[in-house]
């Protein structure tokens, strides 16, 4: 099966001096029955009953115009939910009953990298967006639902994009730049369905970056616009606010001949975009890690976490790294640095004046660790925290700040937990 059809399973090997390599997946493309409308759309069909699935514990969280903290998730059920708690420091989150929204027939997403989204916008708006599996794998329908109360009521969900083909539109991120002009950003693979083909290949690598804006919160949106041609497939986009208002998207790109470094584009209303190399870790994989990058703002820049392997000396060696970004995504080199775990996964980042967060998640086999590592002077130098373990399945950990204040939200299979983040 040619590359584009498929994602190639790797093995991680997570031993100190060894290399390490993700299992790829394919995490959230769920099936659902076919339909020519998203609208329209029947429930996805139930798994085998021989097969026992993994729970769906992608989940994102925002703070609330006044302070409270919000998420959005999938129950046990697979219907979208939303829940507040009024977040004190040093008080544990007390959540509100969770509120089930209505998104009539759509599958939805929410594993791994490729789950709902959540954003307050301007005059009371709240936007959830989500990836509507489709009846073919590895395709979908980014969807949106809107409020404009403040998140007491929400739309019907709507399609967000022009294009309806049954292919991949997934992996999405949404943010307002500091005008208010909503941008949704996505994975798309249209290009590669369009090219040619060599034998039994396309002539086209990895997928697309496609996004559209919208000038009244989601009421309407403009056309679909390709920001670059060759992303990696299944990684997410992290969406960025310069000091300058635009907002910067971050992927994982497949420069040539396939290499799976990072790529950086400023996002200027309906302009075109131009795309930076942003990391330079040289890993040639013929797959997709299912692992993006994480970005926070500077003063002078970005802030940001990827995983990656690299030659170092005699030795490739994989991790997360942190590394500090120019405006247009360029990198400061002498600032990279790998994190202090072998096993760290799925870091985020988060900043605010000189102080820095990064959290993670290190699993031994046996349990997950919820470490941070954090800095006051601006990412020049860092310490190591531990803050949770816990055993069984859970989420990514999220960070989510309002101001100076930063907290780290990890959902297990049974619980939601908030850590506040003290430096």
């Amino acid at each position: 099966m040619p590359f584009q059809q498929k994602i190639l399973p790797l093995r991680r090997l997570l031993a100190l001096g060894a290399a390490l390599v993700l299992a790829c997946s394919a995490a959230g493309a769920q099936t659902a029955p076919a339909g020519v409308r998203a609208e329209a759309r029947a429930p996805a069909a139930p798994a085998p009953a021989a097969r026992k699935s993994r729970p769906q514990l992608g989940t994102s969280v925002a703070f609330a115009p006044d302070g409270a903290l919000w998420l959005v998730a999938l129950n046990a059920e697979g219907r979208l939910l939303v829940q507040s708690a009024p977040v004190q420091p040093g008080v544990p989150a007390h959540w509100s009953a969770p509120r089930v929204l209505d998104t009539g027939s759509d599958a939805i997403s929410a594993d791994g990298e490729n789950r709902p989204k959540l954003v307050f916008g301007p005059r009371g708006l709240v936007l959830i967006a989500y990836t509507q599996p489709l009846a073919k794998p590895n395709t979908g329908y980014v969807r949106m639902l809107r409020s404009t109360d403040g998140g007491q009521s929400f739309s019907a969900p709507f399609t967000v994009h022009a294009d309806r083909q049954v292919i991949t539109h997934r992996f999405e991120s949404v943010g307002f730049d500091a005008q208010g002009l909503l941008h949704t950003v996505w994975i798309d693979k249209r290009d590669l369905e369009a090219a040619p083909r060599v034998g039994n290949k396309s002539s086209y690598r990895g997928a697309a970056i496609y996004r559209n804006t919208s000038s009244d919160g989601g009421a309407t949106f403009g056309p679909d616009i390709k920001v670059a041609d060759h992303s990696c497939e299944c990684c997410r986009i992290a969406l960025g606010l310069g000091a300058d208002g635009a907002l910067r998207a971050m992927w994982r790109h497949v420069f040539p001949p396939n290499v799976r470094d990072h790529a950086m584009a400023v996002l200027r209303g309906d302009a075109p975009t131009e795309t930076v190399r942003a990391t330079f870790d040289e890993w040639r994989v013929d797959g997709c890690p299912h692992h993006g990058p994480a970005l926070a703002t500077a003063a002078d820049g970005f802030h940001s976490v990827w995983f990656g392997i690299r030659r170092e000396g005699e030795e490739s060696v994989a991790g997360v790294r942190y590394g500090r970004l120019s405006a247009d995504g360029t990198p400061r080199a002498d600032t990279v640095r790998l994190l202090p775990d072998a096993r760290a996964e799925h870091a985020d980042v988060a900043a605010h004046g000189l102080r820095v967060a990064v959290v993670w998640r290190s699993t031994d086999g046996m349990a997950s660790t919820l470490k941070a590592w954090l800095s006051a002077d601006g990412g020049q130098t860092f310490r190591e925290q531990i803050l949770d373990r816990v055993e069984g399945e859970n989420d990514f950990p999220r960070l989510v700040q309002q101001g100076e204040r930063m907290v780290v939200v990890w959902r297990n299979a049974k619980e939601v937990k908030v850590h506040d983040i003290k430096f």
